[in-house]
């Protein structure tokens, strides 16, 4: 399993929060052959009508993946509504810009299931969620790959537990390493996953200050293309209505394909947690790597969401299979 795994194992007694990553023995591609053989069709075939609706769908869904997997392992707990008594994980700020769709597609795929009367409250809405993340990448020109099952269901989901799980947009290489390694996930596979970003959308807020308030000397962030700066100013001006989205990749931003990586050797990441995969030497490599090779980027893709898949996976003992995904029990 590598240098770094070995070294989580002896840490195990040091942080109990590392133990869900070797409960991975409980997934496989065969687990529902039995209880819902057809699985994967259903899934496949809500996720698609879906996403005949809207694009919208799959960043959305990869979103929502990656946010429930960070924060307490792939269990479905950011689907929980809040109740007067819980503020759930997806009322957290870091949360608030989900977009529905994402929460949507793993609810429409549920019910798909549970219509077929062998599948009904066999199938967690976690293995669902990581099953509809593999279709929408599919969906939009991205690889396909199998996908490990066996996951249950969350029983908790807190806002609180959200807090500082997840990387931010003005996030630097070492934060971002620092977060990946807690989840078992290394640099290499932090790269990989942020091309995640060739898909979906960002609200102005989310990086003014690169291109208004920089700092005292740059107004503009000197790592960002000059035209693209301008471009983006003026998408984004100043008082600009807080709803505006703009693009992560501007380029093919309806395809999963490496346009991201390209981007960034152009200046053209749009947070600095983007562009510094490229300005710093520790991972300018990879980002060269992936940008010249579509073929290297998506079996590095495919290996570091498989292994994001077995992060923090709960068992029949601390976890069930939900009968709505939006509430919990």
């Amino acid at each position: 399993m590598g240098r770094f795994s070995l070294v989580l194992v002896w840490s195990v007694s040091l942080c109990l929060c590392l133990y869900p990553y070797y409960a991975s023995a409980q997934l496989s591609r065969n687990h529902y052959a039995k209880t819902c053989p057809n699985v994967e069709s259903i899934v496949r075939e809500a996720v698609r009508k879906k996403f005949q609706q809207t694009f919208v769908t799959v960043p959305a869904t990869l979103r929502l993946f990656f946010h429930d997997c960070f924060v307490q392992g792939c269990d479905a707990s950011v689907m929980i509504q809040s109740t007067p008594n819980n503020k759930a994980e997806k009322d957290h700020p870091d949360n608030l810009s989900l977009a529905g769709d994402g929460f949507d597609t793993v609810i429409k795929a549920k019910e798909a299931v549970d219509s077929v009367p062998q599948c009904k409250n066999k199938v967690s809405c976690a293995d669902i969620l990581a099953l509809a993340t593999r279709d929408v990448i599919a969906l939009a020109g991205g690889p396909s790959y199998a996908v490990e099952l066996g996951r249950f269901d969350g029983l908790v989901s807190k806002a609180s537990n959200v807090n500082g799980r997840l990387p931010s947009p003005d996030s630097n290489l070492n934060q971002l390493n620092s977060l990946f390694a807690s989840n078992g996930l290394t640099q290499t596979d932090m790269i990989a996953l942020s091309g995640a970003h060739t898909v979906g959308f960002s609200h102005c807020s989310r990086f003014a200050n690169r291109i208004y308030n920089f700092s005292p000397q740059s107004p503009v962030d000197p790592t960002l293309d000059k035209q693209y700066a301008t471009e983006l100013q003026s998408m984004c001006p100043r008082n600009v209505d807080p709803r505006i989205a703009i693009n992560m990749d501007p380029t093919t931003p309806r395809a999963f394909d490496n346009a991201y990586y390209k981007n960034l050797l152009q200046g053209k990441g749009l947070f600095s947690s983007d562009q510094v995969l490229f300005t710093d030497p520790r991972s300018k490599s990879a980002v060269n790597a992936f940008a010249s090779n579509s073929n290297t980027f998506n079996a590095n893709f495919i290996a570091a969401i498989t292994k994001l898949g077995r992060v923090g996976i709960k068992n029949a003992k601390n976890g069930n299979i939900r009968t709505r995904c939006d509430v919990l029990g």
